[in-house]
């Protein structure tokens, strides 16, 4: 399989994606497919937004699809962003969205945290199977730097003094955890597909 349709509207995973892909796979995009209503995301956990993302996809055009679902766990705050992670402060806005987790967090000194990124892959009605990549790491106390997107700001992943804003792209393609389940992605399609 050198073709896959990504099930996501958020323009900056599909960047992200197609980068990480492109050696392998080619990525196809709702986009592509003129499909612009909003996918449901009605699940308590990441598993069950990624397999209701690309189920939905599937049952539409009936073509394999993957989606993702990807979520910042911070201990201190009882796991909270979460499965909530997209709207944490009520909206989509990246900057609302850390400064809500920055305020929940002042005076707290530990400050661990993980991104989780869950891919579904849908190859029937039937069958479907989960990758996961995680990535451990803690909440800085301000934004630092402009690349990536989300939290990414705030978040300093473990061996690294900056955050992955302040990484560089080829830096965050390696250890992110979007990258660690693309990885486990493109393995099972170059095993299974050969």
């Amino acid at each position: 399989m050198k073709k896959l349709l990504f099930a996501s509207h958020n323009p900056s995973k599909v960047s992200e994606l197609i980068r990480l892909t492109s050696s392998y796979l080619e990525i196809d995009t709702l986009a592509d497919l003129n499909y612009t209503k909003e996918i449901p995301e009605t699940g308590e956990t990441l598993e069950e937004n990624a397999l209701q993302k690309a189920q939905t996809i599937y049952n539409e055009f009936s073509i394999p699809c993957f989606s993702d679902d990807s979520g910042l766990f911070i201990h201190a705050l009882g796991g909270e962003p979460g499965v909530h992670s997209a709207h944490y402060s009520g909206s989509r806005n990246h900057s609302l969205n850390n400064q809500l987790v920055l305020d929940k967090l002042k005076g707290v000194s530990q400050r661990e945290a993980y991104f989780k990124t869950v891919f579904c892959l849908v190859f029937n009605s039937e069958e479907h199977i989960f990758f996961e990549g995680i990535v451990k790491g803690q909440i800085a106390s301000e934004p630092q730097g402009s690349g990536g997107f989300g939290y990414d700001p705030i978040f300093i992943p473990e061996g690294h003094t900056g955050t992955f804003g302040t990484l560089d792209a080829a830096v965050k393609a390696q250890l992110s955890h979007r990258a660690r389940a693309t990885q486990q992605l493109i393995k099972f399609l170059a095993e299974t597909y050969k």
